[in-house]
């Protein structure tokens, strides 16, 4: 909360009381970098006054970078741009005792999802074996497996930079009996070496999780858990949560599962009236 505070006291500083909240909840601190992810109709030039601030009162923060693209591409990437300080796009970025080398130009990161990654290793029981589809650097699974008692956590992610990066983080996080990194096609590793392995599976990537929802069926070995995430329009007066429960279980039931729905949250908010919603639900064979 302090933090939060002192971000939009800065942006008020720079482009007063009225304007602020258009950028300082835009700012996210990974490591020693801050991003600021370039607001709609604003100039990279109009960020710079802004990075510069940030430089002057958050000692921490060595380098400044704008995000101006929306995640996109196979890799799920962002184009970022250089403002201030340090040109430099590797940091150690820490969360819940875990230590992450990360370059933010190579894997996506946002610390808005902290919370989601302490959550789920919370329901992790001692002996599960889970599967991460879409591992980016490994915080999902990392963190399972500093905090939880897992068997074992496949994590899996098809972009090499992020999985050099995860390989690095397992090692630094001294989880090599628990976490194994797999380069790869999260659809095909599963059809193809994962099937009846996991008691519970995450499916972080809302832009490819309803399709792959039949792999992920086949990977669980019995009753088990899937995380969904998923991207959700929701007109005013339209709750994301339910929508997302609605579009999820449309597709099970075309696959014929068999399920209940175990909760259902908002995660963060991604765009107007858009929003990230989990939904955890308990498959049965």
């Amino acid at each position: 909360m302090a933090k939060r505070k002192l971000l939009k006291e800065i942006a008020a500083e720079v482009y007063g009381s009225e304007q602020a909240d258009r950028f300082w909840k835009r700012i996210e601190i990974i490591g020693d970098i801050a991003v600021i992810r370039k607001p709609f109709g604003v100039e990279l030039e109009e960020l710079k006054p802004l990075a510069e601030a940030l430089l002057r009162r958050l000692p921490y923060v060595k380098s400044v970078w704008a995000a101006s693209s929306p995640v996109e591409g196979e890799f799920r990437l962002r184009r970022y741009t250089h403002l201030a300080g340090e040109k430099r796009s590797w940091t150690v970025y820490r969360e819940y005792g875990c230590s992450f080398k990360i370059d933010i130009t190579k894997v996506y990161i946002s610390p808005r999802l902290s919370y989601e990654h302490q959550r789920i290793a919370r329901l992790v029981k001692p002996g599960e074996v889970v599967i991460n589809m879409y591992a980016g650097a490994g915080l999902f699974s990392i963190i399972i497996a500093k905090h939880s008692q897992p068997e074992k956590v496949y994590s899996i992610d098809i972009n090499p930079e992020a999985y050099q990066m995860m390989v690095e983080n397992v090692k630094l996080n001294r989880v090599e009996d628990k976490v194994v990194p797999i380069l790869g096609d999260a659809a095909k590793v599963l059809e193809e070496r994962l099937q009846h392995t996991a008691d519970r599976i995450l499916m972080p990537l809302p832009e490819l999780a309803l399709e792959h929802l039949p792999y992920a069926l086949k990977g669980l070995r019995g009753p088990g858990w899937l995380h969904v995430y998923l991207h959700v329009f929701a007109e005013k007066g339209i709750d994301p949560r339910r929508k997302a429960i609605e579009m999820l279980s449309k597709r099970l039931d075309e696959l014929g599962a068999q399920y209940r729905v175990e909760l259902s949250r908002v995660v963060r908010t991604v765009g107007p009236r858009r929003s990230q919603v989990v939904v955890d639900v308990y498959v049965e064979p």
